[in-house]
Order: C-alpha cells, then sequence, then structure tokens
C-alpha cells in the first residue's frame, strides 16, 4: 500500500512556489490562496514584480506553452524559463500589464475592447439604408480595409498636400541661398543644385523671378534624369565642359523637391528626419469624407438617426443611453419594425444588449468619458490597463489567475473604489486575482497579502509576510505596515506663499472650454480630479504648449520625436498666458516616456554619469600606456566593444522547430566589452563590473570621487538607489524613468525661476518611496523654482501649498475650475470629489 508522501506540503485551494529565484528573490517559498485577492506589496524594486510576473505568470505561461506543438510555439515569442525549482497547484494565467505608448493611431478605444466589431455587425444586420441600396457587410464600415476607407484618403480623414508656399517659403532667396528649404541639407543639397546647373537652371536669381513652368518642374517632377556633374563650374562653364566632353566630377540623378519629401516620410527609419519633412506637408480635412475616414455607401447607413463615424465620436456614456432602449426592446418603432423587419429588431436587440453589458463594465471602472475612436496612444498606461480588464470582465472565463500590474495606476480615489468592485466581480466568477499594488486602498481591501522587501534589489528579495492583511501590523521590518497601520496625525508643513501668479486665459482643448486659470509661481501645487476631468489637458498639453511659445528656446523636455502624421491632428487649442510668464526663465516637463528605445540607453548614460566614469578609466596607468581614450570604454564605438555580439551582451540562438532564445554572448560572457578593455581596472573593477553595480553599491565605491558620486546621491535619494547603472533602458516602468529624469534634473545647480511640470510622478511608487519623493520637490520649491504636479496621492495633494480641482466629472461634464485654495480650504468644498478623500487624510489630526 502505498505511503503518504510526509514532504507534500501541498494546502488544497493554494499555489505552492519552492525556490523562487527570479531577479533579486532569495530562494523563497510560499504558498498563496487561489479564488482570493492577493496583493503583492514593497518598495519599488523589491521583488514584487519578480515573483507575480517574472515567476508565477511566467511559469503558467511556460506551461500553457508546453502544451501545444512545437511548429506552434514558434509562433510565440520565446518565453523565459523563470528561475524556480517548483510550482504547484497553480492555473492557466491572464496578466495586464501597464503598457506605455502602445498601439498605433489606427488602433482605439473601439478595438481594444472589440466594441467596434458589434457596432459594424450592429450597422451591417440593422442598420436603416436608404432605399434601394444594398446590404454591406460588417467590413465596410471599418476604416482599416479596402471595402470601407474613404478612397481619397484611405480611412485617415485628412489628406496631405505638399505646396510651392510650404516648400518655399521664402521666396525672395536664390536656389542657391537655400530657397527650397525642403531639400536635403549638406551634400544633398548641394548635388541637387550642381544638377540644376548642369540641365541650364538659373540658381542665382531669386525664386519669384524663375518662370513658373521652370518653378513647377524643380517642385513636382517625378523624373529622374540623370546628367554630369561638375562641379565649382557655373551655368556657362558648365554647357562649355559638356560641349567639349570633359569627364565630368560624377554622374548625379535629379529628384524633384516634393518627390524627395513624399519618399522620405514613407521610408525612413529616422524619427527626426519623418519630423523635419513632415513640416512640408499641409494636412488638411478630406473633402470626401468630411473627415469621417469611410466610404459615402458606408456613411450613408444609420442607427438611432447616427451614422458610424457620429457614433464612435461619443462619450461611453452616451453610447449607453442609445443602446439601452434596443437592448430592453423599449425603443420608439421597435414594435412596428418588428412586424416588417422581424430579424432586423431581433439581431438589433441582441447585439444592443451584449453592448450595452460591455458599455456597463467600462462606466464602471470610470471611463465613461472616452469614445470609441479615441486612438489607444493618446490613452494613459492606467486607462489602457483597465479597457482590457473590462474585455476580461465580459469573457467570462472561470478558474483562471489575473495578475495584474497596478491597477490603480493614474486613479483618483473615488475611480478607485469602482476598481475593486470590478475586480470583486471577477473573483466572483471563480477566479483568482494577483496584483501588484501600492496604492493602500487596494491593499486593505486584500484577502492575503504578500510583503516582499525589506529593501531594494540587493536589499530585498525576500518574503517578509504572506497572510491575511491584519497580521502585518506584527512584522516590525515590513516598510508597506508602517503606511498601512499608520494612525499618526498628518504632519503638515507650513504653506508657503505664492511669490506671484501665472494666469491663464481663454483655453479650450479636448474638454476645456474657454478656462481661466491661475497658477501660483514659487510654491508646490497639484493638480487634482478625477480620471478624464481635464488635468493632463490643461497642464501637460496648454501650460507646456503655451509656456513653450512664451520661452522659445528655454524648454528642457525629454519628448520622444515620432513621425506620425495622425498625432498632430488635435483638438483645437486656444488660449494665452496674461500674466506671470516674465518670472519664468526655463521650463523643465519631466514625464513618464521611456529614457531610450533601445537597451544600449541606460541610467549611466542617460544622466552623463557614464562619461566621467569612462574618463576615470582612461586616466588610469595602464590605459595612458596602451594610449586608449574615454570611447575606449563605451559599449557602442567599434574598438572596446566585444566584436561578437557588437557591444549588445547577448546573441540570438536559432532553434529547429522552437522559437529563437537569446543567450549571454560566448565571447565576452555578457559583459559588451572585447578582453583588452576588460584588462584595465579603476580601483580593482573592471568597466563592465561598474556597469553591473547598483546605484547604493556605486556611491560607495565612488565615494572619493565629487562628479560621480553627486549624480549617484541624487538617484539614491529619489529611491532608485536598487537599479544597476547599466540596466538597460527598455527594462525600466515609467515611474522609474521619470524619477531618473527628475534626478538628472536636481543634479544641476539650480538657478531658480524654473517652472517644474511632472504628471502623476507617485506611478508606480510605494509610499515609502513617495515621501522620499515630496522631499526633492520641496527641495525645488525652496531653490526658488515652481513646481506642479497632476497627482492622485493625497498625501502628496494634502502636502502642498495650493491646490487646483479640475472636475466635476470625466469627459463632458469635467473640464471646471471646481475649487482652488490650499488643501484645508480645498477639503471643505462640497462640489469636489476630491475634498472628501482630502478630508479623511486631514482629518487624522483632528
Amino acid at each position: 500500500m502505498e505511503q503518504p508522501n510526509e514532504n507534500k506540503t501541498q494546502k488544497e485551494g493554494f499555489v505552492s512556489v519552492r525556490g523562487a529565484r527570479q531577479h533579486n528573490l532569495k530562494d523563497v517559498s510560499l504558498e498563496i490562496p487561489r479564488d482570493a485577492l492577493v496583493v503583492f506589496t514593497g518598495v519599488s524594486g523589491s521583488g514584487k514584480s519578480s515573483l507575480a510576473f517574472g515567476t508565477l505568470y511566467a511559469e503558467a505561461q511556460r506551461r500553457y506553452l508546453e502544451s501545444v506543438s512545437p511548429y506552434a510555439r514558434r509562433l510565440f515569442h520565446q518565453m523565459p524559463i523563470p528561475e524556480v525549482d517548483e510550482i504547484e497547484g497553480l492555473p492557466p494565467a491572464v496578466a495586464l500589464q501597464q503598457q506605455r505608448g502602445s498601439g498605433t493611431t489606427r488602433s482605439s478605444v473601439g478595438s481594444v475592447t472589440t466594441l467596434s466589431n458589434l457596432l459594424r455587425m450592429l450597422y451591417s444586420r440593422a442598420g436603416d439604408y436608404p432605399a434601394g441600396q444594398p446590404l454591406l457587410y460588417a467590413d465596410s464600415f471599418s476604416t482599416n480595409t479596402l471595402e470601407g476607407a474613404c478612397p481619397q484618403c484611405h480611412g485617415l480623414g485628412r489628406v496631405y498636400q505638399v505646396t510651392e508656399k510650404s516648400m518655399v517659403p521664402d521666396d525672395t532667396l536664390t536656389i542657391r541661398e537655400r530657397a527650397i528649404d525642403a531639400w536635403p541639407t549638406a551634400w544633398q543639397g548641394k548635388n541637387l543644385r550642381d544638377i540644376l546647373v548642369t540641365l541650364g537652371y538659373d540658381v542665382d536669381v531669386p525664386w519669384k523671378d524663375l518662370p513658373k513652368k521652370d518653378r513647377d518642374w524643380i517642385l513636382f517632377t517625378n523624373e529622374q534624369p540623370q546628367v554630369p556633374v561638375y562641379r565649382n563650374l557655373d551655368r556657362d562653364e558648365v554647357q562649355l565642359a559638356i560641349k567639349e566632353k570633359r569627364e565630368p566630377s560624377y554622374m548625379g540623378t535629379y529628384t524633384g523637391a516634393k518627390k524627395h519629401v513624399l519618399h522620405t516620410f514613407a521610408n525612413t527609419q529616422s524619427a527626426l528626419m519623418k519630423k523635419r519633412v513632415s513640416k512640408y506637408m499641409l494636412s488638411s480635412e478630406c473633402p470626401t469624407c468630411k473627415g469621417k475616414r469611410l466610404r459615402r455607401e458606408s456613411l450613408s447607413v444609420t442607427f438611432a438617426g447616427y451614422d458610424i463615424a457620429d457614433i464612435s465620436r461619443l462619450p461611453l456614456k452616451k453610447l449607453l443611453s442609445i443602446f439601452s432602449p434596443y437592448g430592453d426592446g423599449s425603443a420608439p418603432g421597435l414594435a412596428k419594425l418588428t412586424k416588417n423587419h422581424r430579424e432586423k429588431a431581433m439581431v438589433a436587440k441582441r447585439i444592443a444588449e451584449d453592448l450595452v453589458g460591455r458599455v456597463t463594465v467600462l462606466l464602471e471602472l470610470g471611463l465613461g468619458y472616452l469614445s470609441l475612436e479615441r486612438s489607444t496612444p493618446t490613452l494613459s498606461p492606467g486607462e489602457h490597463q483597465r479597457l482590457r480588464l473590462a474585455t476580461q470582465v465580459r469573457s467570462n472565463l472561470f478558474g483562471v489567475v489575473y495578475v495584474l500590474d497596478e491597477p490603480s495606476a493614474g486613479l483618483h480615489p473615488a475611480d478607485t473604489e469602482a476598481l475593486l468592485k470590478t475586480l470583486d466581480r471577477l473573483k466572483a466568477c471563480g477566479n483568482s486575482l494577483f496584483i501588484v499594488e501600492h496604492e493602500l486602498d487596494v491593499i486593505r481591501h486584500a484577502d492575503w497579502l504578500v510583503d516582499v522587501g525589506p529593501d531594494a534589489g540587493e536589499g530585498g528579495g525576500e518574503i517578509l509576510y504572506s497572510g491575511p492583511p491584519a497580521g502585518l501590523k506584527n512584522i516590525t521590518q515590513s516598510k508597506t505596515r508602517e503606511h498601512l497601520f499608520n494612525d499618526l496625525p498628518f504632519e503638515k508643513s507650513k504653506p508657503r506663499k505664492p511669490s506671484g501668479w501665472l494666469k491663464l486665459s481663454g483655453v479650450s482643448r479636448n474638454n476645456l472650454i474657454n478656462l481661466e486659470v491661475s497658477f501660483p509661481l514659487g510654491v508646490l501645487t497639484s493638480v487634482t480630479g478625477i480620471s478624464g476631468s481635464g488635468k493632463s489637458s490643461l497642464v501637460s498639453q496648454v501650460l507646456v504648449e503655451l509656456m513653450f511659445t512664451q520661452l522659445g528656446n528655454g524648454l528642457s523636455t525629454e519628448e520622444e520625436v515620432e513621425g506620425d502624421l495622425q498625432q498632430e491632428v488635435v483638438a483645437t487649442l486656444d488660449g494665452k498666458i496674461t500674466e506671470g510668464s516674465e518670472n519664468i526663465k526655463r521650463m523643465v516637463v519631466v514625464n513618464q516616456k521611456p529614457i531610450g528605445r533601445t537597451p544600449r540607453s541606460n541610467l549611466a548614460t542617460y544622466t552623463g554619469l557614464f562619461d566621467v566614469v569612462r574618463k576615470l578609466f582612461a586616466s588610469t596607468k595602464l590605459a595612458k600606456k596602451r594610449h586608449y581614450n574615454a570611447g575606449r570604454f563605451s559599449f557602442n564605438v567599434g574598438k572596446g566593444r566585444c566584436p561578437n555580439c557588437e557591444g549588445e551582451g547577448f546573441v540570438m540562438v536559432e532553434l529547429l522547430f522552437l522559437p529563437s532564445v537569446y543567450a549571454p554572448c560566448p565571447v565576452c560572457n555578457g559583459t559588451r566589452y572585447n578582453a583588452e578593455t576588460l584588462e584595465i581596472t579603476y580601483h580593482e573593477k573592471n568597466i563592465a563590473q561598474v556597469l553591473g553595480m547598483t546605484v547604493n553599491e556605486a556611491t560607495e565605491f565612488f565615494e572619493k570621487e565629487d562628479r560621480v558620486s553627486r549624480t549617484l546621491k541624487v538617484l539614491q535619494e529619489v529611491g532608485l538607489g536598487y537599479l544597476r547603472l547599466g540596466q538597460p533602458a527598455t527594462e525600466l516602468s515609467g515611474g522609474e524613468a521619470q524619477r531618473i529624469k527628475l534626478a538628472k534634473e536636481l543634479q544641476r545647480l539650480s538657478r531658480g525661476n524654473t517652472l517644474y511640470i511632472l504628471d502623476e510622478p507617485t506611478t508606480g511608487l510605494h509610499p515609502t518611496d513617495i515621501e522620499k519623493l515630496q522631499l526633492q520637490l520641496a527641495r525645488l520649491v525652496d531653490a526658488g523654482n515652481t513646481v506642479i504636479v497632476v497627482e492622485h496621492d493625497m498625501q502628496v495633494v494634502a502636502g502642498s501649498d495650493w491646490i487646483i480641482d479640475i472636475g466635476p466629472g470625466a469627459g463632458e461634464e469635467g473640464g471646471k475650475v471646481v475649487a482652488t485654495g490650499t488643501p484645508e480650504r480645498v477639503a471643505k468644498n462640497k462640489q469636489s470629489k476630491t475634498a472628501i478623500y482630502l478630508t479623511r487624510t486631514l482629518n487624522l489630526n483632528s
């Protein structure tokens, strides 16, 4: 008879993890309940995500992929195998991670939620067609198909023209003086000019004095003649050289200026080049579809009086009121329809019911202000994650683990309450929820807490506690405990007095209509309001753009240059600065965009720290003896880097029947450098070992090097001591990228009179790290600067000198200044949705 296995400690209804070593996890073992809401907490970088995503989710995915055929597996991205001894009782998993800048401009709220598919089916089968028009298939209502897209603008809604005026802004200049601004600069531009000389055109008369026929050919021809080019000869000398059949400098091919612009825009890989040529392309609304992007036949079909383009522009809240009567059968005219078009009425009812169900969940998640046509790149990571969460709620899956990455990110406390109800619904359907989270309201709502720590990076990776939330109170090592069970009164510093006011008037953009608003100078201001109220439109768009225009070259921002024409089409912006801008000398925008798009960009290169470190290595005796300069220690330069992986540190290995895998480079073992470069050491460490250090380790190592340690100390102060110096930019979260930008700014010697704008800087931060951030923001203000943050975290809001609350609702129900003043004053405002949460934070001392 088989003996029971004494060592088997697997509990019924639990997921059992043994020996997890992913990233900084220190061989941890634990049991987590299924069919429960489990929250993973701990300071930023403690190892929460390594456990939830890197171990549990990765293993669930790997097991699923093991069950499919080797051929099918090749179609998936390579799944990393987590470093763990054993996981038992793990159901299949769905991950809902934060995605930044996801999707193209053709991807929309409607496509992410699949609501657009339903809507197209509704219009195809139950729409009102003009007399005599044949039935259209659902594809005819999509802007991304040949059947549906407007033939003139190809479904973009706008047409782009390249005109003489756009390419030649100053027609008093000659061609030699670069009258044709759209031409490439440097050698290529000179080459085109020399070709025109050979072709007999006068390049030394003002452009406006050239015959129209010549101007048109130069700009708009599609011909590409190949002609001999004689360098540095004038028109007459060139003609003589051709006559005498002299050997030319080279043969040159001409390209018309318009052709150059369109070809560059369509084919260049460089975002900067794309940006440069796009300014010669004038965009206007497509005259055929009037910006609606669809064929006339598709737009002639209506439902409830709307064509499909118009209905897609309505807020989801309005959609619900349109479809509800069709879903419950109370729509006027349905009874009449039933007699004649029984099938049509039935289709309308069925699809409307489904639409109502899906839209209701979106409204519960506080997304009622979005429209179906809103493109996904304009959504915040939090909005995108909640859209996908709503889709999962409607999928009615059972017995699945949902792994969520900070679902409360970017949410006002009022919206967090709605989020918790949605999570409870998913759990009630028989699913498990594993959530990585910092928001105390979500942590309090958990059935089970897993607290990872105590610190970040090397100082973390241990399970401090795993159990019901109340038990965390006894864990003295836990940094989460200090905040979760904090019953101390709120400590309010003395509010600073504004040194002046920056006044904006007539502001109109998105849901802001003719708004008047005043920002105090020389203090810390929090701009608050529920998601979609108009905070970011006001601060990150209008204020930034108006100040940018005012300062001219005074903008210091880390904006990525994007060459997508669709993104330049924005709701009309109106408004002006009427007072106060003369007190601001510089503006710094600190956002969550990545600090680089490739693994070659990292914390050390971005902050400028690496330049100093490379000079230190170049100044060593052996480096001088070998004549190595600082460039030798860059993994982007040929001489010093490993020739096999070209400084990447890893190589791709092709596997027959299996997906390709990335493995450390066998030549340099992942160090990125060649052996000769690694022979140079500074205080017994080579350059690869320095890049492998965390900020905390490097601070100790470079203690006596002031130029390096100043930057490192600031990185520690903003809570990034756990990051490795060489950590690729692609591995950093949006919050980490934002704090690196802040650290780069803080290391400068502040001159005062700078305007700092931060959009939700607490995203992804543990309350302990938020306290560190608050100290840094206070430092900036105390140095004579103005700091404006768009923020939901009540600790930061309550600690501000001034609050501007936008709302009262989202979308059309927002866009107004509801309350302004000190936190105490705003807390008393009955109209503000922020007031109740602010009162709770401030009233702790009453």
